[in-house]
This record gives structure tokens, C-alpha cells and sequence, in this order.
């Protein structure tokens, strides 16, 4: 495979290509890497109280329903979003998973998951105090998930 960049100093907005014989595994790869790529970077409007807040994805642990309302939890705020969490999983990077009914999280983010056989298992998140659950109906997608992050070594 060629990698070719061309420097257009004409062009209003950047613009990627991929030109290929076939669609196989390796361009579909290639093609979801520079979508996530481009998502995780664009700035997303969240509000808190009166005012607007422009975060990037990579700064969200986990998006939360509760009562009628999405809460996106950062480190050490909480904002919301007019997003509905089925809006969300659309959207959002392959990065992010659902993990209850009520939660869909930012597995980059995951520092810790404790199991719990008999109900929702507890998971902590790098630098910061916050937790969350993830169901046992969602548990081994995400131990699956997590897995194929880390190996593919996007963690």
C-alpha cells in the first residue's frame, strides 16, 4: 500500500482519499481509524448551567441518562448534551460502548473493572474519582471490547 499526501494550500478544509482496487478488511480498518481519528478531535457543545462548553470526546469518561436528561461526566464536571444515548452510539467513536441501559462509556478511560457475579460490576476511571457500572447483560461485550482496544494497542 502507497501512502501519498499532498499539500493544497487552496483548499478550504482538509480532505482525505483513499483510493483502492477493492474494498477488503485493510481499507474498511483504514477508513474506521481516520473516522475515529477525526471525531475524537472535533469539538463537541455541551452545556452546564447557562453557559456552552466546547469539549473534545477524548475529554468524556462516560454519557449518563437520568431522569430525562444525558449527562456527559469528564474527570471533574458533569455537562449535558441534547443527545439521546441511542443518538450517541451512532455517533460516537467505536471507543465508546454501552454498558447499561443507562450508560455508554469511554473505554480509553477505563483504569479498573471489579467484577461482580451476581450484579452490575463496578468501574473506576484513570485519574479521577468517579464510577460507573456496567450490567451483566453488557459485561462480556465489554471484557471483549476492551481486549481488542488494547491489542490493537489504541489504549
Amino acid at each position: 500500500m502507497k501512502i501519498k499526501i499532498e499539500i493544497d494550500e487552496q483548499l478550504n478544509e482538509d480532505e482525505i482519499t483513499i483510493r483502492c482496487r477493492e474494498l477488503n478488511d485493510q481499507i474498511e480498518q483504514l477508513q474506521k481509524a481516520v473516522r475515529e481519528i477525526n471525531a475524537s478531535s472535533q469539538r463537541y457543545v455541551f452545556q452546564k448551567g447557562e453557559s456552552q462548553y466546547y469539549l473534545s470526546l477524548d475529554e468524556i469518561l462516560f454519557f449518563e441518562a437520568d431522569d430525562h436528561h444525558i449527562y456527559a461526566h469528564t474527570k471533574n464536571e458533569v455537562y449535558e448534551t441534547r443527545y439521546k444515548l441511542y443518538e450517541l452510539e451512532k455517533l460516537l467513536p467505536s471507543y465508546f460502548l454501552r454498558v447499561s441501559k443507562s450508560t455508554v462509556l469511554n473505554m480509553r478511560e477505563v483504569l479498573s473493572i471489579k467484577k461482580n457475579l451476581t450484579s452490575a460490576s463496578l468501574i473506576e476511571f484513570r485519574n479521577s474519582d468517579k464510577r460507573t457500572y456496567v450490567s451483566r447483560s453488557y459485561y462480556k461485550m465489554l471484557e471483549m471490547r476492551m481486549k481488542e482496544l488494547y491489542l490493537r494497542g489504541s489504549g
